[in-house]
């Protein structure tokens, strides 16, 4: 029995490929994803301690209030509220709480 092979002949391929003579791409991804949103809404909800690293290496220790595009606001225990640029922060991560018994240090939380 003969095989035939099946190839889609070239002006099938130009219909495919379209008028203008590129090939139709991907759409582009959303600029805005939510994930930033839905992140900070969870831990707010949850009221979750979190530590936050500022690029000058200071460490605040707090519950995020609230947020905006260009800043959040974290609620300290003993200590002032602050109001902080979301351009001055390195990095923040979750915080010790009573089951860890940790002091907030990342390094020897992520070694236990």
């Amino acid at each position: 029995m003969n095989r035939k092979l099946i190839r889609p002949t070239l002006s099938e391929v130009q219909d495919q490929i379209g008028t203008r003579g590129g090939i139709r791409k991907k759409p582009a991804p959303p600029e805005q994803t939510n994930a930033e949103s839905f992140y900070y809404i969870k831990q707010m909800q949850a009221r979750t301690p979190m530590v936050v690293v500022l690029d000058s290496g200071e460490t605040l220790h707090g519950v995020i209030e609230w947020y905006d595009r260009n800043c959040i606001k974290v609620n300290r225990v003993n200590e002032p509220n602050l109001l902080v640029m979301k351009s001055a922060i390195r990095y923040m991560y979750k915080g010790s709480n009573a089951k860890s018994g940790g002091d907030g240090n990342y390094a020897r939380e992520t070694e236990e």
